[in-house]
């Protein structure tokens, strides 16, 4: 049990740091991806808006369901559907996902489904190409009828056909990405109809904002703090829920943006230090990350830091540590979505590791090839689990299984996350989960593993719970 818990806590860390536009090897090498994949975000950010700009033609052309609506579902079926890339570089990805989330189905359907009718997925491999997805999207849709869309895969295709999902009003739940674009407060009409799950960046932001405000063990007990953001997607979307978040209070902030690609960050370090800041947020990606850190170092600068949960790998955080950039007198924390350090967390690990195993078993996979302790696998497996709490609600209600009635439920009730937090979708909000842990780095290398560990240095705990100690 010891080993199982060790190697859970392992392959969670490397899901906590998932965007999912970034890519990973299968298994225990999810983390050391982890910092080349933010770089590739950048250019498949640019394709994916470029894809984008053929929305418009598509959505004048799709057909837009009635009231009511409702297809994909038949008394023994209910269709659903995903692109997501099963070959090639980012199959890796893209194939664990897939099977966690068939995983979960099978466990579903083998209980007797929805009234009977059982779920079945459609997939498509897009490549991990945004004008693909776009393309498969539109066919799931208006060609297989699909009921709804689940683990929409990945940044650029999330982001090439989110206009097109909101014309049309399906259901998508859980998509593998963070982007901004994602983020809304009070959706309303088919703008309801997406339901993100990992944590958006506007919505990290704001709980940046609360955690480097809190005091004790929910935050680091800021007075002055200093922000140092990328202006791309990541840290632009962080930098947006920070000034949000500072919205309800009167705060001492000191802002400095710095260019993703730029060499030299200690201009801004040096802002910060002169200003007084006693807490800094890094509002920005691995790469990026690493050059705020050096650039404190450089000009002298101790204070505490706090950044992203797509900063919350062990190796890009224990470089850290031994370049000298991550000291007793600058710490680092990141916040984090799963964790199975709690006896609950380990609980539905434990749930999702015996799914995993009956569905290997029906597939004919050996037990020495298991997703069990594969990142994206519980992605996917988080997916679909999220998903069917949507069915099960709605079937609780006695309710016909229509999109409005699905979204509607999925706004009445609180989601449970396995292996995190809640989720919460009622009045239209859809920030992805903002009920975070919080972790930092140690100082010192395992004995036996020599290397440096992430340590949780704070539970799970609501954006809510959070800011409320920083009003106190």
């Amino acid at each position: 049990m010891k080993n199982v818990k060790k190697f859970a806590a392992l392959a969670v860390a490397a899901v906590m740091t998932m965007a999912l536009a970034a890519c990973g090897n299968s298994g225990g090498g999810a983390e050391e991806k982890a910092s080349s994949a933010a770089e590739e975000v950048s250019s498949v950010v640019a394709e994916a808006s470029s894809a984008a700009s053929e929305v418009a033609s598509v959505v004048s052309e799709a057909e837009e369901p009635a009231a009511g609506t409702v297809q994909g579902v038949t008394a023994d079926k209910i269709l659903i559907g995903n692109t997501a890339a099963t070959t090639g570089a980012f199959a890796t990805v893209g194939v664990p996902f897939n099977a966690g989330l068939e995983a979960a189905l099978k466990e579903y359907n083998d209980a007797g489904g929805f009234r009977g009718a059982k779920i079945e997925l459609i997939h498509y491999d897009d490549g991990f190409d945004a004008a693909q997805g776009l393309t498969y999207t539109k066919t799931l849709v208006e060609t297989d009828k699909v009921f709804a869309l689940v683990g929409h895969f990945g940044t650029n295709t999330v982001g090439a056909t989110l206009d097109y999902i909101k014309s049309i009003g399906v259901p998508m739940v859980y998509a593998a990405t963070g982007i901004s674009a994602l983020y809304q407060e009070g959706a309303t009409g088919k703008d309801a109809c997406v339901f993100p799950v990992q944590p958006i960046y506007n919505a990290e932001g704001r709980v940046l904002l609360a955690r480097a405000l809190a005091g004790g063990d929910m935050g680091l007990g800021g007075t002055k703090i200093g922000v140092i953001s990328t202006t791309d997607d990541a840290g632009e979307g962080m930098l947006a829920g920070i000034k949000r978040q500072a919205e309800e209070g009167s705060f001492d902030i000191v802002y400095q943006e710095v260019q993703a690609d730029a060499t030299d960050y200690t201009a801004a370090a040096t802002v910060l230090m002169n200003s007084g800041c006693d807490v800094v947020i890094a509002a920005c990606n691995q790469a990026p990350l690493v050059k705020v850190m050096n650039a404190l170092r450089d000009v002298d600068f101790n204070v505490k830091v706090v950044t992203s949960y797509v900063n919350a790998s062990a190796v890009t955080l224990g470089d850290l540590v031994d370049s000298g950039a991550v000291t007793a007198d600058r710490p680092i924390y990141a916040t984090s979505w799963l964790d199975t350090s709690t006896e609950e967390g380990m609980n539905d690990y434990l749930a999702f590791a015996g799914v995993m195993a009956a569905w290997e078993a029906e597939n004919d996979i050996a037990p020495e090839n298991t997703y069990a302790l594969n990142s994206y696998a519980m992605a996917g497996y988080i997916a679909g689990n999220i998903f069917i709490q949507g069915l099960k609600e709605l079937d609780a209600k006695g309710l016909d299984l229509t999109w409005e009635n699905y979204i509607a439920t999925m706004e009445s009730f609180e989601v449970n996350l396995p292996m995190g937090g809640s989720l919460n979708y009622a009045n239209g909000d859809r920030l992805g989960i903002t009920d975070l842990a919080f972790n930092t780095i140690s100082l010192e290398k395992d004995e036996t593993t020599g290397v440096h560990t992430l340590v949780t240095a704070g539970p799970i705990t609501s954006l809510d719970d959070v800011w409320a100690a920083v009003q106190q």
